[in-house]
C-alpha cells in the first residue's frame, strides 16, 4: 500500500490495526444518572416573539441550563421587558432579584439572544471564565458536489450556516486561529495538498501557509499564534513538524516509516498530541514541541484517533472498542489518569473537538450511512444533534471564545 493511501486512511480513522488493546488507566463508562444543570424559566419578552424565541433557543442550546416552562419552579427565572430601543433583563433566584441588565436593541434578535444568554451564563457561572460562549462558532467541511468539499460555519445551535470557501476541490480539516478571526484548512490541488488560511470576516482574504512538496495537512495553530503543527512529507516520509508562522523556522518532531496525523496543542503550547501507527494500530502520543519526551497516551479500545486537548487538561478522542465495532468518543483526564467513554448512541462517533467550556465536544456522527454533526456533553452524557443537511459533513472544529 502506498504511503499516501496509508496516511489518508489514518486521517479518516479507517486504518485497521495489528495490536491488541493496551490500556494502563482506569476505564469509566457513563452509565449512571446524568448530572443535572440548574433549571431556568423564561416567559419571554412581551410583544416580541422572535426575540423571545432566540433567547429561549440559546438558553437551551448553551448546554448550561435545563429550561422549564414559565410558572413552574426553577432554580433561576428570567424576566424581560422592552421599552423603546432598550431591552431590560432581570435574573431571579426564587423570589429574590439577583441582578439586571440593559441591552440596546440592535435590530438583530439572534445576536441579542446570544448576548442576553452569554451575560446570564457569565453571571451564574463566574468560575467558567469564558466570555461570549454563545457567540462562538463551529467550522466544518461539507460535500458540495461529488469529489468536492468546502468549509462552512454555523452557530452553536446549528443555525446561521455560512459558506467560507467555494473551491472546486477537496477542502478539509478546518482549524481555528487563537483569535477566532481566521480558519486554516487543507486544500487539495492538482500538484499537491496545501494548508490555507482564510479570514472569517468579509471581505475574505486567503493565503497559503505551507505548500511543500507532497502532503501538507493537519494544521493546528499554537495557543500563542506563533507556530503551526502540521503533517508534511517533503522527503516522502509522513511526519509531524512545527513551523514558525512569522519566519522560516522548522522543527521535525518525528522521523521514520510510521505515519503521523491529527496534531493538537496542549493549552500551554509546550506539548502536542498526535496519532501515529508506530506501534501497529493508530495510537495517540504526546511529545514536547522540540521533539523530546515522546509518550504513548493510555487509551481504551483497539485504536485511538483524532485527539483534541481541552484547556483544563483532558484529551478527547475516537476509538473502537472492538474490531467490528463503530467508533465511540472517549476522554482521558491527564490529572486523574482515567479514561471515560462519553458517547452512548448508535452509529459511529468521530472527530471530537472541545468547546471553550471544557465540557462539550462537537463531533461527526455516522448513522444509517449518513453523517451529521452532534454535540456531546461529557459531564452529563447528553447528546444533541447540531446540524444535518443533504450533504455529508466532516471535521467539525469549535472556535475559541473571544470577548464580544
Amino acid at each position: 500500500m502506498s504511503k499516501k493511501i496509508i496516511v489518508m486512511l489514518l486521517l479518516t480513522g479507517a486504518l485497521a490495526g495489528l495490536l491488541p488493546s493496551v490500556s494502563a488507566s482506569r476505564v469509566i463508562e457513563i452509565r449512571k444518572k446524568a448530572e443535572l444543570n440548574p433549571t431556568i424559566a423564561f416567559a419571554g419578552v412581551p410583544g416580541d416573539q422572535k426575540l423571545s424565541a432566540d433567547i429561549k433557543r440559546f438558553l437551551a442550546f448553551s448546554g448550561w441550563f435545563d429550561a422549564v416552562p414559565a410558572g413552574r419552579y426553577a432554580d433561576y427565572t428570567v424576566k424581560a421587558e422592552k421599552s423603546g430601543t432598550y431591552l431590560t433583563v432581570y435574573l431571579y433566584r426564587g423570589e429574590q432579584r439577583l441582578t439586571g441588565w440593559r441591552f440596546r436593541d440592535s435590530g438583530n434578535s439572534r445576536a441579542m439572544g446570544k448576548s442576553v444568554v452569554d451575560t446570564i451564563i457569565e453571571y451564574v457561572f463566574q468560575q467558567l471564565k469564558v466570555k461570549g460562549f454563545c457567540h462562538s462558532r463551529i467550522a466544518f467541511a461539507a460535500e458540495t458536489a461529488p469529489g468536492v468539499r468546502n468549509i462552512f460555519l454555523c452557530d452553536i445551535d446549528g443555525g446561521n450556516v455560512e459558506q467560507l470557501t467555494a473551491y472546486r476541490t477537496l477542502n478539509v480539516e478546518p482549524c481555528w486561529s487563537p483569535t477566532g478571526k481566521t480558519v486554516c484548512f487543507s486544500k487539495y490541488g492538482k500538484s499537491g495538498i496545501d494548508i490555507v488560511e482564510t479570514t472569517v470576516q468579509k471581505p475574505r482574504r486567503s493565503r497559503i501557509l505551507t505548500s511543500f512538496r507532497g502532503i501538507n495537512t493537519g494544521a493546528a495553530i499554537s495557543p500563542d499564534g506563533k507556530y503551526m503543527a502540521a503533517i508534511l512529507s517533503p522527503d516522502h516520509q509522513v511526519d509531524l513538524y512545527v513551523l514558525g508562522l512569522a519566519g522560516r523556522s522548522q522543527t521535525r518532531l518525528t522521523r521514520g516509516i510510521a505515519v503521523e496525523a491529527s496534531p493538537c496543542w496542549s493549552p500551554d503550547g509546550r506539548k502536542l498530541a498526535f496519532v501515529s501507527d508506530s506501534r501497529g494500530n493508530p495510537r495517540i502520543f504526546t511529545v514536547n514541541s522540540d521533539g523530546s519526551g515522546l509518550t504513548m497516551l493510555p487509551s481504551v479500545g483497539i485504536d485511538a484517533v483524532t485527539p483534541a486537548w481541552s484547556s483544563d487538561g483532558k484529551i478527547a478522542y475516537a476509538t473502537r472498542l472492538s474490531r467490528a465495532g463503530n467508533y465511540v468518543l472517549a476522554v482521558y483526564d491527564l490529572d486523574s489518569k482515567e479514561n471515560k467513554v462519553v458517547s452512548k448512541g448508535a452509529g459511529s462517533w468521530e472527530s471530537p473537538c472541545w468547546a471553550a467550556d471544557n465540557r462539550q465536544v462537537v463531533c461527526k456522527r455516522i448513522l444509517n450511512n449518513k453523517s451529521s454533526l452532534w454535540i456531546v456533553d461529557t459531564r452529563t452524557g447528553r447528546e444533541r444533534e447540531l446540524l444535518h443537511t443533504g450533504s455529508e459533513l466532516f471535521d467539525p472544529a469549535w472556535s475559541p471564545c473571544t470577548k464580544r
